[in-house]
């Protein structure tokens, strides 16, 4: 039946080797797109998360068994978690005096115990061990209290220039790294706001290395450092 077709119409029916290859690689690629979209959209295994029942710790979160708890002061009061810390000078009659750094919070018994302990036969009459230590404080063991005031002084008792509260300090200058807004209100010339001036500058620099630092202090000229370097030490 071919042979009696016209020349023109054999010739379009014919199939050549070129359109049979261009056939199969496009069919091909049809199978292969097909395959993929199959592959892509086949279901999945969803991993249901672990029910925690209320109250329970994760394993990670869970300190090791026997590990120290943090904060703790060297005689175990007053101790604060955190790692907070505080720097306090102990000098006078310990057995190993010097800066101590202590967790915020210590008290004047835990830097006692940092520093070896007091001495045998020292007097602690006037020395508060329960008191909580500050920052930039120095605790003095051993000197001899403060007497009180005459009749008529400015401020109460224990806040002239050479009592420092609690801290067992006598007579001399007054500690800049230790003294409280109340003392300090107690020098000449100043007032409880330079006061607190004084008490700010010391918290921002970690306390006083020296004297000559009390310059930088709003508020305190040359005139009025002149007249206070001498009633004042770090």
């Amino acid at each position: 039946m071919r042979e009696r077709l016209p020349l023109w119409l054999q010739d379009r029916c014919e199939m050549r080797p070129r359109a049979v290859a261009a056939v199969g690689v496009v069919l091909l690629a049809a199978v292969g797109f097909a395959g993929q979209q199959y592959w892509s959209a086949r279901p999945r295994a969803v991993t249901v998360p672990a029910v925690v029942a209320p109250g329970a710790v994760p394993a990670a979160a869970t300190a090791p068994a026997g590990a120290p708890a943090a904060g703790v002061g060297a005689g175990g009061a007053g101790g604060t978690g955190g790692t907070a810390r505080i720097v306090v000078d102990v000098s006078g009659k310990v057995r190993d005096p010097g800066v101590r750094r202590l967790p915020a919070g210590s008290r004047v018994e835990d830097a006692l115990a940092a520093a070896g302990g007091v001495r045998p036969g020292t007097d602690t009459t006037g020395l508060n061990r329960a008191r909580v230590l500050v920052d930039g404080e120095q605790v003095v063991v051993g000197a001899p209290a403060q007497p009180p005031p005459p009749a008529g002084a400015g401020g109460g008792a224990g806040s002239g220039p050479g009592a420092v509260l609690g801290s067992g300090l006598g007579p001399g200058p007054l500690s800049l790294g230790s003294a409280t807004v109340a003392q300090l209100d107690g020098l000449p010339g100043v007032g409880p706001v330079l006061a607190q001036h004084i008490v700010d500058f010391r918290t921002a620099r970690g306390g006083f290395r020296s004297v000559e630092e009390l310059r930088q202090v709003d508020g305190i000229g040359e005139r009025r450092f002149a007249d206070l370097r001498t009633l004042v030490r770090p």
